[in-house]
């Protein structure tokens, strides 16, 4: 960071007013320093973006400002004043309100009912008045342009649909402060927009955000200032205007990211994957493609155009209504998971938490757990030592920052929880590797290098499958792209058609 851009954020932090400023935070657990005298500040109106790479305390600071933790240090000043966030509910009546990364909707209940979820409004003996509930839930859906109604299920929406019910829940009181922790990882193009839309009508009521992002063209198009942490530690604030991403990206990881999107395509093998004319009713229909030894082909399209559809059929998760699958010349038939595994098909899926970890289950036996059998030392014990030595492998290969293997996954950062899920599969050599959005959720500098590690696998052997839907990323990564829309096969492109132009052509319909 240049001491220019240093001196101009501090001297345009005296010149406006703070609405809420965090002084000497920290926070620990056991063996885990999370946050150490940490200062950070919002001003009125503003977008403050804060930024680092997964484990370095970013949603830790923001879960104290909301009251889901309590810091050990430091103090927390709203408007001015000293106060203590004791609980989430606490500061959402202090008009401090947390967009959750991590959706925490109560399943069984209605969209309305959790949007004002610990505010339902009451007539008369204490009644619920359900008639203002969905007439005040309905103003804020149709602010948010959402095509679904205040009595739905939140169980039976999609995850974009869940995110935008956790947006509308900010929405449904008067916040002094909001924070949107990873706002866009779920949504659509469209919702996008509509949430860039709100986000700035908020600025305009003087309301002052917090925005986690790992994409940095959200935080270079949103944000007024951003702010650094790493390794737990304040590291500095910019203001947007003033730096680029090279500089950003530098004071996150503490090193420049070199040969970022550089690829080399390696000679390629045998035809590992071969699918022909796969249907599934509603889903997708007449797909066929090829993927060979030490290639990493693409799969991109818009949400709905099927690509999750097609790797879980592949993995034996769904049951397609035609077309045939061949592995290595071979065909084959995947009834079930344990069918794709045992012939040698891994998917890394697309929600971590929900199908890919046991997030109470310690790092160590969720890197293992797909491998038991192998792992069985035939008088009804596990070889511990096995067990062991394969973590610290992929621990090693991935870079996986836990204090040790018996940490509890779930305690992990988002990227750390990742790492550990595409070890699991590697742990098992697959011949034919899926992942679905593989970097969702992940920092730059971890993201280049799962990047990196795509590559590394496919000139190794391994036949890669990749589905993305960062644009960036599944050119960056690719030897050829398949595209889809609507379930329907669009094209194919490599060498000099691999370009975004044609990509949105096909995409679009």
């Amino acid at each position: 960071m240049t001491s220019s851009n240093l001196a101009a954020s501090e001297q345009a932090q005296s010149e406006q007013q703070p609405i809420l400023q965090l002084e000497g935070i920290t926070k620990t657990f056991p063996a885990v320093v999370a946050l150490s005298d940490v200062n950070f500040g919002v001003h009125i109106g503003e977008v403050h973006a804060l930024l680092g790479e997964n484990g370095a305390g970013k949603s830790t600071l923001m879960k104290v400002l909301a009251g889901v933790h309590q810091p050990n240090e430091g103090h927390i000043y709203l408007e001015g004043e000293k106060v203590e966030m004791h609980s989430p509910m606490d500061a959402k009546h202090k008009g401090v309100v947390l967009v959750h990364q991590e959706l925490s909707l109560v399943p069984d209940l209605s969209v309305a009912e959790n949007i004002f979820l610990g505010s339902l409004p009451h007539k008369s003996l204490g009644r619920v008045d359900w008639k203002k509930l969905y007439a005040d839930t309905d103003v804020i859906l149709k602010r948010l342009k959402c095509n679904f109604n205040p009595h739905d299920r939140v169980a039976e929406l999609t995850t974009a649909k869940k995110q935008m019910v956790e947006i509308a829940r900010a929405l449904a009181f008067t916040p002094k402060v909001v924070i949107f922790d990873e706002p866009t990882a779920s949504l659509t193009d469209t919702e996008k927009v509509v949430l860039f839309e709100v986000i700035n009508d908020l600025r305009d009521q003087g309301v002052g955000m917090v925005y986690i992002s790992h994409r940095m063209d959200e935080i270079f198009t949103l944000s007024d200032r951003l702010t650094v942490l790493r390794d737990g530690e304040y590291r500095g604030t910019l203001i947007t205007a003033d730096t680029n991403e090279d500089e950003v990206t530098q004071l996150m990881i503490g090193r420049s990211l070199e040969d970022r999107g550089q690829k080399v395509t390696p000679e390629l093998g045998e035809v590992a994957l071969d699918v022909k004319n796969l249907s599934c009713p509603g889903l997708f229909k007449d797909i066929s493609f090829q993927i060979r030894e030490k290639e990493v082909v693409g799969m991109y399209g818009l949400v709905g155009a099927g690509r999750t559809a097609i790797a879980e059929t592949l993995f034996g998760l769904r049951t397609p209504s035609a077309g045939e699958i061949y592995l290595s010349g071979k065909k084959v038939t995947l009834n079930y998971p344990s069918d794709a595994i045992e012939l040698g098909v891994a998917l890394v899926p697309e929600s971590r938490k929900e199908q890919g970890l046991v997030l109470d289950m310690n790092c160590k036996d969720n890197t293992t757990l797909p491998q038991l059998d192998e792992l069985d030392n035939k008088v009804g014990w596990l070889n511990r030592k096995d067990e062991l030595a394969i973590f610290n492998k992929y621990q090693e290969l991935l870079s996986i920052k836990t204090p040790s293997w018996a940490q509890r996954v779930g305690n992990l950062s988002g990227g750390n929880q990742q790492k550990i899920v595409i070890g699991k599969w590697l742990s098992m050599h697959p011949k034919v590797l899926m992942l679905d959005e593989p970097t969702r959720g992940i920092d730059v500098g971890s993201k280049a290098e799962i990047h990196r590690l795509i590559r590394e696998l496919a000139a190794s052997g391994y036949a890669v499958l990749v589905i993305s839907s960062e644009m960036p990323e599944v050119l960056g990564v690719s030897d050829r792209i398949i595209a889809l829309y609507e379930g329907e096969y669009r094209g194919e492109f490599s060498g000099d058609t691999l370009t975004e132009d044609h990509l949105v052509q096909a995409i679009t319909g």
